[in-house]
């Protein structure tokens, strides 16, 4: 991999993981439209491993807080809304968990194109705007049940699907749900902690498995760049969205489909 794209692709990798546009999508595409070499699965582990730090020291004290309060539960002080979030989270990464066990071959031999890609983003870019639009967004992060928790954790799963976006269709569910646009945002970014670290576990093991050159002065940069973007995304992403909603971020999607399509046709 030459530096350019080692930062492209790092950055790439921290700006859209986080954003409603689909990180998959975002880093298939150059190796579709460029013609750039798979940047490797040592590669995809380090801008993971950057991912996960920069969200886990954003939301450090409310992932502190959860932890401690889901820990107590088990003791005399007893359930609490923090503690009930703990296990909605749980609840909420079960299905991810299982389908991508189950699919995730079979996603990686079939849907990782172009064409796919193009036609996830413009449709899961409109049921964002129906959400955004249509949903009361009346419920706190707090007022989620179970039941809530496992249909937003059925909708990440579907996000296996290049093009979908993890963040986007876990927005999506749970302004659907009536949760306001913080509310959402802010679940869709803890659940992303398990799920994150779990690809991170599951592609640390392949790699450890495997035959692969590690290159660490590439890994270390990617993970600092991917760590660098990531953080800067979620402070701005909660700033953009309580003033503008979810727009800016279905009109891009709109956008890139169609001039994927566009692209494609020629």
């Amino acid at each position: 991999m030459s530096i350019i794209e080692i930062i492209v692709l790092a950055l790439i990798q921290g700006l859209t993981e986080f954003l409603p546009i689909s990180s998959s999508a975002h880093l298939i595409l150059p190796s579709q439209i460029l013609g750039w070499q798979d940047q490797g699965l040592a590669f995809d582990v380090a801008v993971h491993v950057g991912t996960l730090i920069a969200v886990i020291i954003y939301f450090r004290k409310e992932v502190v807080e959860i932890l401690a309060a889901w820990f107590k539960s088990f003791g005399a002080q007893g359930a609490t809304d923090d503690s009930k979030l703990g296990w909605w989270i749980i609840i909420g990464t079960i299905p991810a968990a299982v389908l991508g066990l189950i699919f995730k071959d079979l996603i990686e031999l079939y849907l990782r194109s172009a064409w796919v890609i193009a036609i996830t983003t413009i449709l899961f870019g409109l049921l964002l705007w129906y959400a955004d639009v249509k949903g009361k967004q009346t419920k706190t992060i707090y007022q989620l049940t179970w039941k809530s928790a496992l249909m937003i954790g059925m909708a990440q799963a579907m996000a296996m699907i290049p093009g979908t976006s993890r963040s986007g269709i876990t927005m999506t569910a749970g302004l659907m749900l009536g949760m306001n646009k913080q509310s959402a945002a802010r679940f869709s970014f803890l659940l992303a902690i398990p799920v994150i670290s779990m690809m991170g576990l599951y592609y640390t093991i392949e790699l450890a498995l495997g035959d692969h050159i590690v290159d660490w002065t590439t890994l270390i940069l990617g993970a600092g760049l991917s760590f660098i973007s990531a953080y800067t995304c979620i402070f701005l992403f909660l700033k953009i969205i309580e003033r503008m909603g979810m727009m800016p971020f279905v009109i891009y999607r709109l956008l890139l489909g169609v001039g994927l399509i566009a692209f494609l046709m020629i």
